[in-house]
């Protein structure tokens, strides 16, 4: 019994190895300059051939293709963490207004700051989204101690990123600068417009607090089995859901912050990961997470860029579309469970 468990286990992880090495290769071959597989190899191999095959290459396809693996792989442990923290799956960072709270306060910094022409750096979008993300939490995390059932709680994070979009779209709409009307493209959500410093920082930021989240793998596992059987084992319940609120706003502040709001990569990766491991134990689930969301990232971009070429559609408009049946499943599934 073992012995299938564990082939289960490898097979999963192999499956999603093999998807992400041919969605990556096909990204690389993907857009409006057509390359041969010849020249694509020489190119990431030696960079060697045409100037502009290799620019089109190594400055505009790979760190997007990057930035959809690391801020995808992100999004989904972030809403592994909250389903974690919540008890419930359909918990995640955009349902629960999170990820709206962070586009608002990006939103606020940068026509501030732009509009007095000063450039916004990236640490200073991480730290603006990662505040936003915090105050949404802050929100969340109140109407929780007031609100026993999980359905309610749900419709008031909705009702939260729904306020924090629509004030972040009066001051996009009311914007007189160009470069602030520009935040429009962002705001909508794309892995578009990445470079290789983007790409560095995100994976700075992201690969620190995925070491953090693994640490914690044996205390969310006994999370997971109640609250009273973690304080039992000796977990310190208040620094690890303070633990879990922080490392679950970092990785969704990154993703908002480089990416704009992508929806529903939280919550459908992570209940997807565990049905194909067929486990919930946090030791498989945490990496398992991080390569379903690039592989499902990866594929939502790609669709994105070519569906409706050379029109590009928003990344979370593709990820609404292939992820909200997924969040209806787990819905309906659940409402049956208790029936």
């Amino acid at each position: 019994m073992k012995k299938k468990v564990y082939l289960r286990y490898w097979v999963s992880f192999l499956l999603l190895l093999v998807l992400l090495v041919l969605l990556v290769l096909w990204n690389v071959n993907s857009g409006s300059v057509s390359l041969s597989p010849r020249e694509i190899v020489r190119i990431l191999l030696n960079r060697e051939g045409e100037d502009t095959a290799v620019h089109i290459i190594w400055d505009i396809r790979l760190p997007r293709i990057l930035a959809a693996i690391i801020l995808g792989g992100a999004l989904s442990v972030s809403g592994f963490l909250l389903q974690t923290f919540f008890g419930n799956p359909i918990a995640g960072p955009f349902v629960l207004g999170i990820s709206s709270g962070a586009k608002l306060v990006v939103s606020l910094v940068m026509i501030f700051l732009l509009g007095r022409g000063i450039l916004v750096g990236s640490g200073t979008m991480i730290l603006a989204a990662f505040l936003g993300a915090m105050i949404s939490m802050g929100f969340v995390l109140a109407v929780s101690h007031r609100v026993k059932r999980m359905s309610m709680l749900v419709i008031c994070g909705v009702m939260i990123g729904y306020i924090c979009s629509a004030v972040t779209d009066f001051l996009i709409t009311f914007a007189d600068d160009s470069n602030i009307v520009n935040l429009h493209n962002w705001s909508l959500g794309s892995f578009s417009g990445m470079n290789w410093e983007n790409v560095s920082l995100m994976a700075a930021v992201v690969f620190v607090t995925l070491l953090a989240v693994f640490f914690l793998s044996k205390p969310i596992g006994a999370y997971q089995l109640g609250e009273g059987y973690a304080r039992n084992m000796g977990v310190n319940i208040k620094l690890f859901r303070l633990a879990l609120i922080l490392l679950s706003s970092i990785l969704s502040a990154c993703v908002t912050a480089f990416a704009g709001p992508i929806s529903f990569v939280g919550i459908a990766v992570p209940h997807l990961v565990k049905s194909l491991l067929k486990t919930a134990k946090p030791i498989l689930v945490i990496p398992a997470c991080f390569l379903g969301g690039g592989v499902f990232c990866l594929f939502c971009d790609l669709v994105a860029r070519t569906v409706f070429a050379p029109t590009e559609l928003s990344i979370s408009s593709v990820t609404a579309v292939l992820g909200a049946p997924v969040v209806i499943y787990m819905m309906v599934r659940r409402q049956g469970k208790n029936i």
